[in-house]
């Protein structure tokens, strides 16, 4: 080895060693700015909500957990978090009109506005009412996120 690479070699060890150290010695405290979903479901009702959520497509027009299709484009909210913004009975009855738009009304092009699911059997509108009501945030981050939408809505800066 010449001078040159020895150098190198020296470099590329220093550093490995440093961070082999830092790795073993650093410990991670929680960040504030951590997205801080969370369920209260049980793993039974999550399960079965997750089979209806797929099985009527909700995924073509929301995400859950921040996953995001690739492809999709259309804006409807996310569901994270519905569960602080909204009650069980309301997302109940949101599912059970024959016209939630009438609930809820929407800027989307009429075929992306939410569908009925008056049709889908009460016991199903109940579990996912259940569901949804259990998709959390904590309280800080849904305060932000109110104030992020209420500039999006009215392009004025919420006070701080």
């Amino acid at each position: 080895m010449n001078g040159g690479e020895k150098f190198i070699a020296v470099v590329v060890g220093v550093l490995l060693v440093f961070g082999v150290v830092r790795s073993i010695t650093h410990v991670e405290e929680p960040h504030e700015n951590d997205i801080p979903f969370y369920t209260t479901a049980s793993p039974e009702l999550a399960s079965k909500a997750t089979d209806l959520y797929r099985d009527n497509t909700c995924r073509s027009c929301h995400s859950l957990w921040s996953l995001k299709d690739a492809m999709q484009s259309v804006p409807a909210p996310m569901l994270d978090g519905i569960g602080s913004l909204r009650t069980e009975a309301w997302l109940y009855d949101y599912l059970s009109a024959p016209n939630p738009q009438l609930i809820l009304p929407s800027r989307l092009k009429k075929k992306y506005q939410m569908p009925s699911f008056a049709k889908m059997s009460e016991a199903d509108r109940k579990l996912m009412a259940s569901y949804l009501a259990s998709l959390k945030v904590k309280d800080w981050y849904l305060e932000d996120t109110k104030k992020l939408e209420q500039e999006k809505l009215t392009g004025v800066d919420a006070p701080k």
